[in-house]
């Protein structure tokens, strides 16, 4: 594995920036290439077969970039394309998914315990978090809530606001989510509202910022195979398959500080 090749990590949109953002925190030598598939967004919504095509194309534009790592920032990609991109790209790269390291850290920390789940649709209703747990066989119990309001609000800017209160406060107090210890965000726009959702639970719910966890484990793995890169030259290109000003103002918010999205037509 080439040490200074980059880090290449996908989301439907723009919300797997937390992840992007976590990973350069954490990895600050690394060089990152970044795909926003913003013509699709969001893939909540989208079939199984539509992600697992829009995965593989996007791969390809990493692929010819020559990652060492292709980290599928989005949970719903992760549950529906993981397995076939891992076979696609085989030894081409290193694939990971934004589940996995998340299911591993709560196999460590919360055996015998009631976690709490929230994400889109496609995540909740795959059953991957709950298929993935039972088969730890760590006595875990797993309540799961779609919660499909909140990416697109949180696209739009409405956090840290009344409207976004409402809506958090009316998702978290639903039965299924009743005498949970811990919650996965299980969103990559989610680590946005964070702080909102710690409020609401007061301290009385550990809220489970998976955008840090997953970035533990990219440095884990790079660590295990003397992969880092050692360069201080690190390079950051962040490309969306649709663009529009608003994207462009949002990175900023998902990102933590300004960049610049180059517009990649992937879908003409």
């Amino acid at each position: 594995m080439n040490s200074s090749a980059a880090i290449g990590i996908f989301d439907s949109g723009i919300g797997g920036l937390t992840v992007a953002h976590a990973v350069t925190k954490l990895l600050p030598n690394e060089n990152i290439i970044y795909f926003g598939d913003t013509a699709h967004l969001p893939y909540g919504d989208k079939s199984a077969s539509a992600i697992q095509a829009y995965s593989i194309k996007i791969c390809n534009v990493l692929l010819q970039q020559k990652c060492k790592i292709i980290l599928i920032a989005c949970n719903s990609a992760s549950a529906a394309a993981y397995e076939l991109v891992k076979e696609y790209v085989g030894s081409k790269a290193k694939v990971m998914n934004v589940i996995d390291p998340v299911v591993n850290y709560i196999s460590e920390n919360y055996a015998g315990k009631t976690i709490g789940l929230i994400g889109t649709k496609q995540t909740v209703n795959s059953n991957i978090y709950r298929k993935k747990t039972d088969a730890l066989e760590k006595d875990i119990t797993l309540k799961s809530l779609a919660t499909p309001l909140l990416a697109p609000m949180i696209e739009e800017g409405f956090f840290n606001h009344n409207i976004s209160e409402s809506i958090i406060q009316e998702y978290l107090k639903n039965e299924e989510l009743k005498d949970i210890e811990a919650l996965i965000l299980g969103c990559t726009h989610y680590p946005l509202i964070k702080k909102q959702i710690e409020n609401y639970y007061k301290d009385s719910v550990t809220v489970l910022d998976t955008s840090e966890i997953v970035a533990k484990s990219v440095k884990e793995f790079l660590s295990e195979n003397n992969a880092l890169n050692a360069l201080n030259a690190h390079i950051k290109h962040f490309y969306v398959s649709d663009y529009t000003q608003s994207f462009e103002t949002s990175t900023k918010i998902f990102f933590g500080e300004q960049i610049r999205l180059e517009y990649y037509p992937l879908w003409e």
